[in-house]
């Protein structure tokens, strides 16, 4: 058995104002076979800025409040909230409080999603 923690993994900086750090997933310290789990600190004002992708997903608030904008729908987001993202869904979460949002995010099947290296090259804001 091998114990992880959250914080000994780096973790990549966005620049929608985040910190994403892939705990089980390609290139981290644990991999599963058919899923990617991460938790992600989003700054006041930060997102994970809108995209979509094939992949089903589940975001867990922990902390912080903010506006989960899924298709044509919105939705205020608090510490506990869960929501399931079906695939295909364009999404968006925004941190709309003055204080970090930690949320955890599960989605499968496992790869690295396209919309990081976009919003890294400045094509999605």
């Amino acid at each position: 058995m091998k114990v992880n923690n959250i914080f000994d993994v780096k973790g990549t900086e966005f620049p929608a104002g985040r910190l994403t750090r892939v705990l089980v997933g390609p290139g981290a310290p644990a991999e599963a076979n058919g899923f990617v789990l991460g938790h992600v600190t989003i700054y006041p004002g930060g997102s994970v800025p809108l995209h979509s992708h094939e992949q089903e997903e589940v975001y867990i608030i922990l902390s912080g409040y903010g506006k989960m904008h899924i298709d044509d729908e919105t939705a205020d987001v608090k510490p506990g909230d869960y929501v399931y993202i079906t695939p295909k869904a364009n999404h968006l979460l925004e941190n709309t409080s003055d204080e970090d949002m930690i949320m955890v995010f599960c989605y499968a099947p496992k790869s690295i999603v396209d919309h990081w290296q976009e919003e890294l090259e400045g094509k999605i804001k």
